[in-house]
C-alpha cells in the first residue's frame, strides 16, 4: 500500500535573538491510509513544530521550514502554492490543538466556526452545512446539537469544547488527521471518553491519524506504531508491540522505566532519566541524548547515528542498540 503521506528529512528552525533554535533535524517517516501513529518525546522534542510544518502552519519569523520534502498526495506540500494548501487544509488533512479555549475563536457562535469549512470545501449551502454541523456534534456526543450550535465556546466545558473541536476537525471527512495532545488538558475520566471517540470515528471514517502526546501509556491501547522524538530527532520507530516488548534506544527504556506501575511499592520513587534535554541552539557533536544516556560509549560523543532497521519495522537511532527484558520496565 502506498503511503498517504511521506515525510523525508524534514528541518525546522527558528531565528531568535539567543540563536538559531533547530527544533526539527531531518526527521524521516511514512504514514500509511487508515492507521494511527502516535509521536511521543517530552516536552521540546519537536512533536509539534513537525506536525504543523506539514501544513506550513509555523510562523515565519521567527520560524523556517528550511529543509525536506512532504509528499501528500503526489504533491510536495512545501513547495504548494496558498491555494493549493487552503484546499488541503481542514478538507483532506485536519489539525486538533491542544487547548480548545484557545484554538476556538470566543466571539464566533460554534455552528459559525464549523460550518465555515463545510461551507468552503464541501460547497454546501448554509442549510445544508448546519444539518451537517448538528449530524456532527451528535456524532461526538453533544445532546441538544441544533440549539447548541448558537452557543458560543465558554458555554462548553473543556470536555464539550474539545469535543467541538473533533466535530471541527472531522467535518469534511479528512484522509489525515492530526491531533496535537488533545487530551492533555482534560481530566482523566474525560480523556478516556476522548480516546475511544476517536478511535470509534477512524474505524467509521477510514481515515489516518497521528497522534502528538508525552503520554507513552496512552499510545499502547492506540496506536499501531509509535515515533519516538529527542532534541528534534526521530530516535526510534517500531510497530506499538515491539516498541513496548523490545525497546533499543536508550531514551525509550528511560520513558518506559519512568511509566507508573501497580506492582510498585506504595511511596516508591518512580525512576527518571538524569539530567535535561540539549540546548537547540548550541546543538551537541554526536548523538544529542549521550551526556544523559547510561549506556553511551566514546562513539556517542563523536558521531550521531542514523536510524538502522533492527527488525520488521523497527528502526533505531544507537550505536549500541542496548536489549533489556520487558520485564525489568514494565
Amino acid at each position: 500500500m502506498s503511503p498517504l503521506l511521506q515525510v523525508r528529512n524534514l528541518e525546522t528552525r527558528f531565528v531568535t535573538a539567543d540563536g538559531v533554535v533547530r527544533a526539527v533535524n531531518g526527521i524521516s517517516y511514512d504514514i500509511h491510509p487508515g492507521e494511527t501513529v502516535g509521536i511521543v518525546g517530552e516536552s521540546g522534542s519537536g512533536k509539534s513544530v513537525g506536525v504543523l510544518s506539514i501544513l506550513r502552519l509555523i510562523p515565519s519569523p521567527p520560524g523556517e521550514i528550511s529543509g525536506g520534502e512532504i509528499r501528500f498526495e503526489n504533491r510536495d506540500l512545501l513547495k504548494c502554492d496558498r491555494a493549493t494548501l487552503r484546499h488541503i487544509r481542514g478538507n483532506k488533512i485536519s489539525l486538533i490543538f491542544q487547548d480548545p479555549m484557545t484554538s476556538l475563536n470566543p466571539v464566533l457562535t460554534v455552528g459559525k466556526q464549523i460550518t465555515e469549512s463545510i461551507k468552503l470545501h464541501l460547497g454546501l449551502t448554509q442549510t445544508e452545512a448546519e444539518k451537517r454541523a448538528i449530524a456532527l456534534l451528535e456524532k461526538v456526543g453533544i445532546s441538544d446539537a441544533k440549539r447548541r450550535l448558537s452557543s458560543y465556546p465558554h458555554q462548553f466545558s473543556g470536555g464539550m469544547r474539545q469535543r467541538v473541536m473533533i466535530a471541527m476537525g472531522l467535518a469534511c471527512d479528512p484522509q489525515l488527521l492530526i491531533a496535537d495532545e488533545p487530551t492533555t488538558a482534560l481530566d482523566v475520566t474525560v480523556q478516556a471518553q476522548v480516546v475511544d471517540l476517536i478511535k470509534e470515528l477512524r474505524k467509521e471514517i477510514g481515515m489516518a491519524v497521528i497522534w502528538i502526546t508525552h503520554d507513552l501509556a496512552l499510545m499502547a491501547g492506540l496506536s499501531d506504531r509509535i515515533l519516538v522524538m529527542y532534541a528534534g530527532q526521530i530516535v526510534e520507530e517500531a510497530p506499538v508491540s515491539q516498541l513496548y516488548n523490545t525497546p533499543r534506544h536508550p531514551y525509550t527504556i528511560g520513558l518506559l522505566e519512568s511509566l507508573p506501575r501497580p506492582d510498585r511499592d506504595l511511596g516508591e520513587t518512580l525512576p527518571a532519566i538524569e539530567g535535561i534535554p540539549p540546548d537547540l541552539t548550541d546543538y551537541p557533536k554526536g548523538c544529542p541524548f549521550a551526556p544523559r544516556c547510561r549506556y553511551a560509549i566514546d562513539r556517542c560523543f563523536e558521531e550521531d547515528p542514523d536510524l538502522e532497521v533492527v527488525g520488521t519495522g523497527h528502526k533505531v537511532a544507537c550505536w549500541v542498540k542496548p536489549e533489556i527484558d520487558k520485564n525489568q520496565i514494565l
